[in-house]
């Protein structure tokens, strides 16, 4: 196939994941970074039209430096000309930098471009906030309905106790957030906000897993089950829910990342202790079911990537190693059972995955190139000439609405290397 560069201009052009495209499927949003590790140093959200090539500015930092503020990995909503992404605590300094427990998410109206919207509520002072948190959100996405986001969490707060308590560590953790304002008292520090959703955390994890159990002490990379949810063994209908990577310890005591899920209730906000205390972590609300669906003997495997769920909440989609040892794609059910190879590659997956609109295909990178598998036949094609290791699409293939364009990055030597975006028609 033709593929066509869209940008040019000697800057990064850095794709999420996914949720790239507008829902008119006219744009795609990214932001400025040139490397995947340098959130903290960039300080540009755009957008560009994938027709005319004509790029917008959405939003930039204020007194932006090599610690932060910083932001990254945007998103745009599949509802409403809105976005969110990564924002850095805005008194970042040398001495209080970006950092994993100091970011927030931020979204923008692309029709008023400048003037951000804080999502999520953060309050650092006791007593905390219930649907605020106290650290950092991370990797948004929205819930196929554009209403609620999830993300990925890491807590300043116990982040802080664990530098005089071994006991205690900052585990990484998944939350999702859902309209309903939050207020918090803005000092002037600027390390506390008020947002117009209200945040849970969803997953519960724990310091010292029992071995082969399904205790988890990192949940993350998730995604929404679903467009609208998902049907359940019984019959019934599961509106929300979130399928995430957990790590267990086997009968070894060695860590493996596996599959669960999480329904949740349709009311998230009964609970006692969602804000957590000066000791202890924000707590799951009343009602969200956590269970493993899968006891695999690998375990998800391969390059970093987010679960993915077809648009019909029947199969969620990860990587790991097949039978033959390369890595490959497999599918599985929300409600668990058995794990299915849906492609039969004799080399590795180098990217993550991503569902086309319609539930028939996958996208990914690999050999260098660009790739699509069919899941009803497990037939791939190679839609791109295999390119140099220096040259060759990098991160994920993205489905725009339509499902007829992929879009991905490629590294373009212009005096110096910069990321660009190409299509496929």
């Amino acid at each position: 196939m033709q593929e066509r560069q869209l940008t040019t201009d000697a800057k990064g052009h850095f794709l999420n994941t996914n949720q790239c495209f507008s829902a008119d499927g006219k744009w795609l949003v990214y932001d400025t970074r040139n490397d995947d590790s340098k959130i903290a140093s960039t300080g540009s959200i755009e957008m560009v039209n994938v027709v005319t090539g004509e790029a917008k500015q959405l939003y930039h930092t204020k007194n932006q430096t090599e610690y932060g503020p910083g932001l990254g990995a945007v998103s745009f909503s599949p509802a409403a000309e809105r976005v969110i992404f990564i924002h850095g605590i805005r008194n970042s300094d040398e001495k209080n930098p970006y950092g994993f427990t100091r970011r927030t998410g931020v979204g923008i109206d692309v029709n008023h471009p400048e003037l951000p919207i804080f999502m999520d509520a953060r309050d650092l002072k006791s007593p905390f906030t219930p649907g605020a948190l106290r650290g950092g959100t991370h990797a948004h996405s929205w819930s196929g309905d554009g209403q609620w986001l999830s993300f990925t969490y890491n807590d300043y707060v116990i982040e802080q106790l664990s530098k005089t308590n071994p006991d205690v560590q900052d585990l990484r953790t998944v939350g999702v957030m859902f309209p309903a304002k939050v207020e918090v008292v803005d000092d002037a520090s600027g390390e506390n906000n008020s947002g117009q959703m209200f945040a849970v955390v969803v997953t519960r994890v724990t310091e010292n897993p029992i071995a082969d159990s399904d205790d988890i002490d990192k949940a993350f990379d998730e995604c929404w089950i679903g467009k609208k949810g998902y049907q359940k063994a019984d019959g019934n209908w599961q509106e929300r829910a979130i399928a995430f990577q957990g790590n267990v310890k086997d009968k070894n005591g060695l860590s493996k990342t596996e599959i669960f899920v999480v329904d949740l209730p349709a009311d998230l906000r009964m609970g006692e202790k969602l804000a957590g205390t000066a000791s202890s972590r924000p707590d799951v609300p009343e009602g969200v079911k956590q269970r493993r669906i899968t006891f695999t003997k690998e375990g998800v495997l391969g390059p970093r990537h987010w679960l993915r769920s077809s648009s019909d909440g029947t199969k969620i989609g990860f990587l790991s190693k097949a039978p033959s040892g390369f890595i490959n794609a497999f599918t599985v059910s929300p409600n668990g059972g058995p794990v299915k190879q849906i492609s039969f590659h004799q080399f590795d997956i180098q990217s993550g995955l991503n569902f086309s609109p319609d539930g028939e295909y996958i996208s990914y990178v690999a050999q260098n190139a660009v790739y699509i598998t069919e899941l009803a036949t497990g037939i791939s094609k190679q839609l791109t000439e295999s390119s140099s290791e220096e040259d060759r699409p990098v991160s994920s293939v993205i489905w725009s609405p339509d499902g007829k364009t992929l879009a991905y990055n490629r590294y373009v030597k212009k005096n110096d290397r910069f990321l660009q975006i190409f299509l496929l028609k």
